[in-house]
């Protein structure tokens, strides 16, 4: 197998006496969906933290494609090509759907928004911002404002804007959050399309998504990792079982 694209290893994260991460040792592979599940409080967030350099880690190493992680900003790290979307959607309401997908190209390209105005007619900004649209299913919105768009689509929204920066690994931070049962299917359905272009680390609740999606998941609990495996290995795993899944989600 070949080395894995992001490599965790003894991460841990301490506040003050509480230890939120626990020498955690996590592999994403290219092309691979690993999942991140576990009750409230087990720590993911904070390891998403971690891994985006929002957080420094008190301990163990981190690597992407064999670069060290530890030392570098998080906006180093997205130009790495370490993507991320958000339980709760970051948007710029009063602007256009292709505006804001546009304006994430423009930032990937190191360019400021000074020309944002001209920018607008720029066909390198737009041609790969709808690419990113149609490849979520919004090309249709593009000319909305974002504050009329249904939470779903600004879910959608979030996830091209992620893509327009061309990562190799994007983190989704719980995609399925606020999304009815149609919704819910409708997400799963672009992240099983994607799965071919880019490598996720998902971090969700919604089980039927999970377990839709993920070729490898980690339970964690407490901070620390109870099991890693292939979605059936975790379905049938006592730990797993007695810790977090009940009867209704396997």
């Amino acid at each position: 197998m070949t080395a894995p694209l992001l490599q965790l290893r003894n991460i841990t994260k301490r506040f003050g006496g509480m230890v939120a991460t626990n020498d955690l040792s996590l592999d994403v592979h290219a092309g691979e969906v690993h999942a991140l599940i576990g009750p409230n409080g087990a720590g993911k967030t904070t390891l998403i933290c971690q891994i985006m350099g929002e957080l420094r880690s008190n301990s163990g190493s981190m690597t992407f494609d064999g670069v060290n992680l530890q030392p570098l900003s998080p906006p180093r790290r997205a130009r790495l090509g370490i993507g991320r979307t958000f339980q709760i959607t970051q948007l710029l309401g009063e602007d256009t759907v292709l505006d804001n997908v546009a304006m994430a190209v423009q930032a990937g390209l190191g360019h400021s928004f000074h020309f944002w105005r001209d920018a607008r007619k720029n066909a390198a900004l737009l041609t790969p911002a709808r690419a990113a649209l149609e490849a979520v299913g919004l090309l249709p919105r593009a000319a909305m404002r974002v504050a009329d768009l249904a939470h779903g689509e600004r879910k959608q929204l979030e996830l091209a804007v992620a893509l327009a920066l061309k990562p190799r690994l994007l983190v989704l931070d719980e995609p399925m959050a606020g999304l009815g049962p149609a919704e819910s299917e409708a997400m799963t359905q672009i992240l099983a399309g994607l799965k071919s272009q880019v490598a996720m680390l998902l971090v969700e609740h919604d089980m039927d998504a999970v377990f839709a999606l993920a070729d490898r998941i980690t339970v964690l609990v407490y901070g620390a990792a109870i099991a890693s495996g292939t979605p059936q290995q975790i379905r049938q795993d006592p730990r797993v079982l007695a810790a977090y899944l009940s009867e209704e989600m396997v």
